[in-house]
């Protein structure tokens, strides 16, 4: 059996899956709730310092964006910090990490950026018996606008200082959470580093607006007739969290710094995807917040599988296994040459492959109407840009055709260089790197 167990920052936990930072953290009852469905871990929702409270709206907190058949494909939020007692976070903490051992419980800050805010809100965390801390620079709603989350994860020499403190007032693990909202991933995590940072979580969320009400043409959702852009999540940002988390990972600046993988994990499979990009576990909300907590236990089950079907021992095995395959554009080569091929047997004749060929591509699919609608692919014309793969309603019905070297390409003219051919350096490459 395949050995979920993870040390991730030196926190160890029973398997890869936490729950982020979130409504779903909010209060022991949810928390111990997660633990009794499965999960290895959760980060405690973001707590602030003592003082007045924070107070969220009472009125519509969450947006989202749905498919025509009602799935959740994007989520928006605009809630803000804990709005809870700290002192009653404090003492819930401590209660459910006596009560849990063997989970592992992270708490979520955010103060003010100044010194004496961090060394004292950190005694009382390290108190509590927590196995470490994220730092939320990420929050791009209501907080950043008093000088806290994104407005400080958008500054790479906050992120460095605010980091040293931590250290420096605490021995807990510090794992920096990072916000999309900025042009380079790779210069906070950097900073992060600098800052001496055991560990860096993303993606928070990003900065959006959902809609307008035609009716009333006021943003949508509204609290009386005025809105605020809120935080992005769910399935949609999926693929921005994992070229993020693929561009620290290969990064030589920040190499060998853990990374918790954040942004639409609603299964196995993307728990996957981030894990085999360089991610030592997954944080999870969304998913959590529309299917229920028990939802870890597919996630466990599925990814347990998969271990045990590849031969895969423990997490430490796949970790990072893909990112040697990403890659600058001026490496990718050009000399590769895919076609597109019809399973015939299992076409529908919808015809779509086709209008978007002929429409938008490059008018590769050809059809007849012989008494019956038939499509066949011109591999003269063809350039395997995979465009009728995605539209096709059939899985596996339209697939892409690897040329074999030696085999010539039809539409140029060009024969297929050797696998073992260095196309970096290979004289037909136009953007090859001098040596």
């Amino acid at each position: 059996m395949a050995n979920l167990h993870t040390t991730f920052a030196g926190i160890r936990s029973p398997n890869p899956f936490w729950l982020a930072s979130a409504p779903p953290t909010d209060k022991a009852y949810n928390v111990i709730r997660a633990f009794e469905a499965g999960w290895g871990g959760v980060v405690w929702k973001t707590l602030g310092e003592a003082g007045p409270p924070v107070v969220n709206v009472n009125g519509p907190r969450y947006g989202a964006l749905l498919s025509p058949d009602r799935r959740l494909l994007g989520f928006n939020n605009i809630e803000l910090i804990t709005d809870r007692d700290l002192e009653i976070n404090l003492k819930e903490i401590t209660q459910v990490k006596r009560d849990w051992p063997d989970r592992a419980l992270v708490v979520s800050l955010m103060v003010p950026c100044e010194e004496a805010s961090w060394r004292a809100i950190l005694a009382r965390v390290t108190d509590t018996g927590a196995d470490g801390i994220e730092l939320n620079f990420g929050c791009p709603h209501g907080m950043s606008e008093r000088g806290m989350g994104a407005a400080v994860g958008q500054v790479p020499e906050y992120i460095e200082m605010v980091t040293g403190w931590c250290k420096q007032y605490s021995k807990l693990p510090v794992i920096v959470k990072l916000t999309p909202n900025i042009t380079d991933i790779r210069q906070p995590a950097r900073a992060a580093k600098n800052g001496g940072a055991d560990a860096v979580s993303l993606i928070n969320t990003i900065n959006s607006i959902m809609g307008v009400d035609p009716a009333t043409l006021t943003m949508t959702p509204s609290t009386g007739g005025r809105g605020s852009h809120g935080g992005y999540c769910g399935p949609a940002v999926k693929p921005i969290a994992l070229n993020m988390v693929a561009e620290i990972a290969r990064d030589p600046l920040t190499a060998g710094l853990p990374i918790s993988g954040i942004g639409g994990v609603s299964n196995w499979r993307d728990a996957l995807d981030f894990i085999a990009l360089g991610a030592g576990n997954v944080q999870v909300c969304t998913a959590a917040m529309v299917y229920g907590f028990k939802i870890v236990q597919e996630m466990s089950d599925g990814l347990s599988n998969y271990m045990d079907e590849m031969g895969f021992n423990s997490i430490d095995d796949f970790r990072g296994r893909a990112v040697p395959t990403v890659s600058d554009w001026r490496y990718l080569n050009l000399n590769h040459i895919s076609k597109a091929v019809i399973n015939q047997s299992s076409c529908i004749q919808c015809g779509r492959c086709h209008i978007a060929c002929e429409d938008t591509s490059h008018q590769a699919i050809a059809t007849t109407q012989d008494g019956k609608r038939h499509f066949e692919v011109r591999e003269q014309d063809c350039v395997g840009c995979n465009l009728c793969v995605v539209v096709c309603p059939v899985p596996d019905c339209l697939t892409l055709r690897e040329l074999a070297p030696g085999e010539v390409d039809q539409r140029t003219g060009k024969t297929v260089l050797s696998a073992h051919a260095d196309w970096t350096t290979h004289p037909n490459n136009p953007m090859r790197v001098a040596a």
